[in-house]
């Protein structure tokens, strides 16, 4: 079936951060309650046709901060070339992983194997450690969760954190955390450009578990431990009493 509409009704539920009165979060229950999840190497097609093997990691990462990177760093310090399929074979030098983009912004390298356009740490099927992030798996190996060793970018998507300052009428003002699907708008006006994307197709609304759950620890990374058990009682009452107007047009029926 095709990717469904960029726009439909969705429900929103508002909330004042439990950890954090200055911040109000704002999350998209159509989308934490829906039956997506990640088809990497389950029948992804890729954002770019001419390169379907590699997922969504074609263009490279971009970082969202200095801090960002240097967290990276240090777990790309630990790759080997059993984990890293384009390891340099010696001491990793910075220059092997980052580069920057047209507009200076630092971002990991980007390089062509066999045709394909990939991140540099994208592992490709024919490597004996099987294809995928070379991070992600190095986190696999290590007993960790993927989110500690790649870049913000890759273990946030495909949610999508916003802020924004929002000014009561009584002069008083807040912090809108706003939690949501990293659909194709996301990405900028580049996002209607892309060939396949998962987060509307319905190919990819196949999870057990509603992405409120199965994405626990990226929502507790991004809202807070305290913030995240309250979008649960949300997210659970949700459920119990959704209309058909709530549901993510690409879930089952």
């Amino acid at each position: 079936m095709p990717e469904v509409p960029l726009v439909f009704p969705r429900a929103w539920v508002e909330f004042q951060n439990p950890a954090d009165e200055t911040e109000v979060l704002r999350c998209d229950l159509t989308w934490l309650t829906s039956n997506f999840t990640c088809i990497f190497g389950s029948g992804c097609a890729g954002i770019y046709a001419d390169s379907p093997d590699v997922g969504c990691c074609t263009l490279g990462a971009h970082f969202a901060d200095k801090e960002d990177e240097e967290r990276v760093a240090g777990f790309v310090e630990q790759l080997t070339p059993e984990q890293w399929q384009h390891h340099p074979g010696r001491p990793v030098k910075r220059k092997d992983w980052v580069e920057k983009d047209d507009d200076g912004e630092r971002k990991t390298r980007a390089h062509k194997v066999d045709g394909q356009n990939s991140c540099v740490f994208a592992n490709r099927e024919n490597f004996h450690a099987g294809a995928g992030c070379a991070l992600h798996g190095l986190a696999l190996d290590q007993g960790r969760n993927p989110l500690e060793t790649k870049p913000d970018v890759c273990w946030q998507l495909p949610i999508r954190r916003t802020f924004r300052e929002v000014e009561r009428m009584d002069g008083s003002s807040y912090t809108e955390v706003c939690i949501t699907e990293y659909d194709r708008i996301g990405w900028g006006p580049g996002g209607h450009d892309l060939d396949w994307y998962c987060s509307g197709n319905t190919e990819a609304h196949v999870g057990m578990e509603p992405v409120y759950i199965s994405n626990e620890a990226e929502l507790v990374a991004l809202m807070g431990r305290k913030g995240y058990d309250q979008l649960v009682v949300h997210a659970e009452a949700h459920l119990r009493s959704r209309s058909a107007l709530a549901l993510h047009p690409a879930d089952p029926r």
